[in-house]
């Protein structure tokens, strides 16, 4: 979304601007400033958190509508077309009835924190893996792994996102979106708030046209402990959308945001006519008038069209209303978009039956959320309404403690200049959080502004390193790092102790270095420049790093492109060194792990990698030719580099599904893997297969599911 309103609102946004500042009758909204001091406010009665949500409404309302007026005796577009759709955000027992000993090691889901257990499609405990695919659930008995067996599959209602798995409790808890069809229009990309045209209708589309349009979250909690017959422990249903899920121990942590629900009569553009297209003078007055009625509509609303309440579900089919507690949501002192970002605390260890939760809430847009055993931090950018020369991308870090397991309970507020890639810029050591950010800033290029326009066009960058400690209620900066990669972005970093590393990108990639040991002074001490870049850094021990990006030549062209996988030796930080590296595929080839750190799986017992592998090679003389579809597996020593051991593929798994049942969300290509002992598991939303890691070439076993019903 940041990105979003950063480039897509650029040709518009800086000419409305100058339009605006020349035209005194119609003034823009004004930018707030960024608020160095954050913090959030909660509400203790219900009639001001009405009232602020209709104020924040009001003003995105008018703002957008701002954008509209035509400028200068003319329209903003000369052809006197309608303008673009920008400026509003369309915003039996444990081992499966008597099943051997499991492995003596194997891999899980590719936490970034020890202890802190993250969702995904695909959990697994050494002798069970469970996987969501499409509407359902599917549970294995995959020990001995040539007796992979499919034991059963339930039904889950709506759109499954990701699972947690707790082994200890014999527990998951599946989040899934379901339509509740409440009242209101939500904040969508290009919707008919903006143009008048119909919401998306999901009747004949498919099974993931729905996925975009659920608009309340479910939360599913199984026992598995006998794999032929789950059994559904308990439901919870809330607005809004998954965003992110932890657990440590028995305490669930789930965030989800939720969209502003507007009146269905309110419109972000007056009716077209051709009069108005030809009268400045009355598109003016139409836009007023349009304002007018649209903050009557607004303020008409109450409180529960604009937050619903939700409901507990027990094992029994009790169901407990889940009423909106006022005192459950705060607001930032900066402006922050619109939205709910929620946390939801879910205690395993609770009597189930008693609808043990607790929520906390924000009104603001999603951001980044990064969780370390002890705090919850959420990340949001500040709102700009405009782009203006020297602006900066600043963001709000609001920290929550977890130590109660019910309860997520604010704890402080933090204001970082910059901008952060994902999770990975986060990362708290000794109650220290370090934290990575690159630094946009608009300025105004005269060489390119011939038309007299002064409005921002070009954009600089850096980076750096900040250091917080909690203090008072606030999070306040203790140091930061020297500027580095002037025009370059932070495309990955990861924090190992009191070292950090962070990667930038424009043509080359420069791996920097840094000595966190004095918080007060994070210090960069090393850089090393290559070609292509690193999406995604995997800690080996205290002297290596094993990295996943791209390989591009100097010029970073596309032709040049492959997968690589490097091996940098910082046993001296000052001096880092690229010790190895492998590349893979060409042009076409794709890797869930280019983007999702749990599809990169390292097994250190072993010394192997596996990484999820598509390719097309169009040189074959049909499509199946050329196309690979694989999970494929390394040997990695940080003396003699990778080694390749062999591929698993699943091309035959894929080609059994017809085209029309794929689509984005739901594709037979391999995506995930496990491995235990000696063996190593390809999952793909089609199905399982598993070999031994040294004749991966001869699978022992495999499991096919059912694709989604169009």
């Amino acid at each position: 979304m940041r990105q979003w309103k950063r480039y897509g609102w650029v040709g518009l946004a800086a000419v409305a601007a100058v339009g605006c500042g020349d035209d005194p009758e119609y003034a823009k909204v004004e930018n707030e400033p960024v608020q160095q001091q954050a913090r959030l406010e909660s509400f203790e009665e219900c009639a001001p958190l009405e009232q602020y949500i209709e104020d924040t409404a009001t003003r995105r309302m008018r703002a957008s509508l701002e954008q509209a007026r035509p400028r200068h005796g003319g329209w903003l577009f000369g052809d006197g077309s309608m303008p673009p759709t920008v400026g509003m955000p369309t915003e039996g027992d444990a081992n499966g009835g008597g099943a051997p000993r499991g492995p003596d090691d194997y891999t899980g889901t590719n936490n970034q924190v020890a202890g802190v257990h993250e969702a995904d499609f695909v959990q697994n405990d050494g002798t069970r893996i469970f996987v969501l695919s499409g509407p359902r659930l599917y549970l294995h008995r995959s020990w001995p792994a040539e007796q992979l067996t499919l034991a059963s599959s339930m039904e889950i209602q709506g759109w499954p996102r990701e699972m947690l798995y707790d082994k200890e409790r014999q527990r998951l808890v599946i989040t899934s979106q379901v339509d509740d069809d409440r009242p209101g229009r939500p904040t969508v990309w290009g919707g008919s708030l903006m143009t008048g045209a119909p919401v998306m209708d999901c009747a004949g589309v498919g099974f993931r046209c729905g996925y975009m349009g659920g608009d309340t979250l479910k939360v599913t909690v199984v026992d598995v402990s006998d794999l032929a017959a789950p059994k559904v422990k308990q439901q919870v249903f809330l607005p809004g959308s998954y965003l992110s899920a932890r657990r440590v121990d028995g305490a669930v942590r789930l965030v989800l945001s939720d969209d502003f629900r507007w009146p269905a009569d309110v419109r972000f553009y007056p009716e077209y006519s051709p009069s108005l297209n030809r009268s400045q003078k009355k598109m003016n007055e139409a836009i007023d008038a349009l304002i007018a009625k649209n903050e009557q509509l607004i303020r008409a609303q109450t409180l529960t069209d604009w937050v619903a309440p939700g409901k507990h579900v027990a094992e029994d089919g009790t169901v407990t209303p889940l009423p909106v507690s006022c005192g459950d949501f705060y607001r930032s002192n900066a402006p922050t978009g619109l939205g709910f970002v929620t946390v939801l605390s879910l205690d395993l260890d609770a009597a189930e039956g008693a609808a043990p939760l607790g929520r906390t809430s924000i009104v603001s847009a999603p951001g980044t959320v990064y969780a370390s055993p002890d705090a919850l931090y959420l990340a949001a950018s500040h709102w700009w309404w405009w782009p203006e020369a020297n602006q900066s991308d600043h963001t709000y870090l609001h920290k929550f403690d977890l130590s109660a397991p019910n309860r997520a309970a604010y704890a402080g507020s933090g204001t970082l200049e910059g901008s952060l890639v994902n999770q990975f810029a986060m990362d708290e050591h000794e109650g220290v959080l370090r934290v990575a950010t690159t630094v946009s800033t608009w300025r105004v290029d005269p060489n390119t502004n011939g038309n007299g326009v002064s409005a921002p066009n070009t954009m600089e960058t850096h980076s750096r390193v900040v250091t917080f400690g909690a203090e008072g209620g606030h999070l306040q900066e203790l140091g930061r790092s020297e500027d580095l990669a002037s025009g370059e972005r932070i495309f990955s970093a990861r924090f190992v102790g009191k070292k950090g590393y962070v990667v930038t990108f424009r043509q080359t990639d420069p791996l920097f270095t840094f000595d966190l040991s004095d918080p007060a002074h994070p210090r960069k001490v090393g850089e090393l420049k290559i070609p292509g870049f690193s999406t995604y850094i995997h800690p080996l021990g205290d002297t290596h790093l094993l990295t996943f990006g791209e390989d591009r030549a100097e010029d970073g062209s596309w032709t040049s492109r492959a997968l690589k996988l490097s091996l940098f030796d910082v046993s001296d930080l000052a001096h880092p060194k690229e010790a190895f590296t492998h590349r893979m595929g060409g042009t076409s080839s794709y890797s869930d792990a280019q983007g999702d750190h749990k599809a990169f799986n390292f097994f250190p017992a072993k010394g192997l990698l596996a990484l999820p592998f598509t390719d097309w090679d169009y040189s074959g003389y049909d499509y199946w030719t050329g196309f690979k579809s694989e999970l494929r597996v390394f040997r990695v020593d940080t003396a003699t580099g990778f080694t390749p051991v062999g591929a698993l593929s699943m091309k035959d798994v894929y080609q059994s599904f017809n085209e029309p049942q794929w689509n984005w969300y739901w594709s037979p290509s391999v995506r995930r893997s496990v491995m235990a002992d000696d063996y190593v598991y390809a999952i793909s939303d089609a199905g399982i297969r598993v070999s031994k890691a040294d004749s991966l070439q001869t699978p022992v076993a495999t499991t096919r599911f059912q694709p989604p019903v169009r």
